[in-house]
């Protein structure tokens, strides 16, 4: 069973910088592309970032330019460095493959103050 943990959420300004984590274990787990989503209150979850093990990305439009997504596979890490965040930014993120394959962990808060 693989259980996937994030963390690095908070509260920040509009305008400011937060770095997200992902570990992912689990008895030889290998991960394949992985994601991460977002859900905000009163919205479906959504697909913001991917990338391969081969380090190709995606991303959404309203995140382009502003969210970097990388992994250490060798660790089984997944980041997201978000810059210039915006309150609609505000949501809870998760990660998981994509398509997703793994129990949903408890994902990570993060509020963006205007």
């Amino acid at each position: 069973q693989v259980q996937l943990v994030e963390s690095g959420g908070g509260l920040v300004q509009a305008g400011g910088s937060l770095t997200l984590s992902c570990a992912a274990s689990g008895r030889a787990v290998r991960l394949n592309v992985m994601g991460w989503y977002r859900q905000a209150p009163g919205k479906a979850r959504e697909l913001v970032a991917a990338i391969t093990r081969g380090a190709n990305t995606n991303y959404a439009d309203s995140i382009k330019g502003r969210f970097t997504i990388s992994r250490d596979n060798a660790k089984n890490v997944v980041y997201l460095q978000m810059n210039m965040l915006k309150p609609e930014d505000t949501a809870v993120y998760y990660c998981n493959e994509n398509p997703w394959r793994f129990p949903w962990g408890q994902g990570t808060q993060v509020t963006v103050s205007s």
